[in-house]
């Protein structure tokens, strides 16, 4: 286990345990086995789960509600394609190591399971649901280990997986730079969805450099780019239909969207952005 990764678990370890990262998931209320409350029977409630020694007791009809679930699904889904190999304060591949660092040590802090799936052009490892804080070990070293460079995200590839694999409903964090053709609605419908974009500002506001060699991160092939006003103009105009685009989706579907950036302290910007 390299030393970078335990001082991420330490620190990110030290942040939840001192100061709880919020209680991330809302409980989900069905056919569970947690029992919840007690409430008086409503017309249209389903007969059978009436509680008839409280009924008996009360001189009324009361019926018993239930917590779908005692341990929540929370699962962690990042997209690291070549566009995360980026950064002029931290990389965005790093910002997002530390993101999952976060989420999977609230989660098991809380006890309840966690896992991680880690996709680029493909699902490139699939961490399975665990309560041992080995196996978040496990996943930040695998996001460290990946080669970045020369790989496209592959949304669509993500969310067909994503669609698969999730048979319970989960608390479904999506991970990635926000960049591209990216469809949450049909994940909505059966997971409380969460997308959390991480951007450079240098991404949103870039400045003119000129003649300069540049290299396509998802390619790895170097050209002779012009970093003109005019290309900046028309990067800049793309990037927001791009951002407009996303959030009127999110906004259809009811899915939470909120950016963290490279120069952010991410502990605290998804304290005031979960919670």
């Amino acid at each position: 286990m390299h030393l970078d990764t335990k001082k991420l678990l330490l620190k990110t370890q030290k942040q939840v345990y001192s100061q709880r990262l919020g209680n991330h998931i809302s409980k989900f209320y069905g056919e569970g086995f947690e029992f919840g409350e007690l409430r008086e029977y409503i017309y249209g409630d389903d007969v059978r789960k009436i509680d008839w020694k409280t009924t008996a007791k009360m001189g009324k009809p009361f019926v018993k509600i239930y917590h779908e679930e005692r341990e929540l699904n929370v699962v962690a889904a990042s997209m690291m394609g070549g566009s995360s190999y980026f950064g002029t304060v931290k990389q965005k591949s790093e910002v997002m190591r530390e993101v999952v660092a976060l989420i999977g040590m609230s989660a098991l802090g809380q006890n309840d399971r966690f896992s991680h799936f880690l996709f680029a052009d493909k699902l490139v490892k699939w961490n399975k649901p665990s309560k041992k804080t080995f196996s978040l070990f496990d996943t930040l070293e695998q996001m460290d280990r990946f080669e970045i460079l020369g790989t496209k995200s592959n949304y669509e590839e993500m969310t067909q997986t994503l669609w698969t694999h999730l048979n319970k409903k989960a608390m479904l964090y999506i991970i990635s730079d926000g960049i591209g053709e990216i469809d949450l609605g049909k994940l909505s419908k059966k997971h409380d969805v969460v997308l959390i974009i991480i951007r450079d500002r240098f991404e949103e506001n870039p400045q003119e450099l000129g003649l300069i060699q540049l290299i396509d991160m998802e390619s790895t092939q170097g050209f002779l780019g012009n970093i003109d006003h005019d290309a900046i103009s028309n990067y800049r105009k793309s990037l927001v239909e791009n951002d407009a685009k996303l959030e009127t989706h999110c906004k259809k579907y009811g899915i939470r969207m909120f950016k963290v950036y490279t120069h952010e302290d991410v502990y605290l910007k998804l304290l005031s952005s979960i919670c």
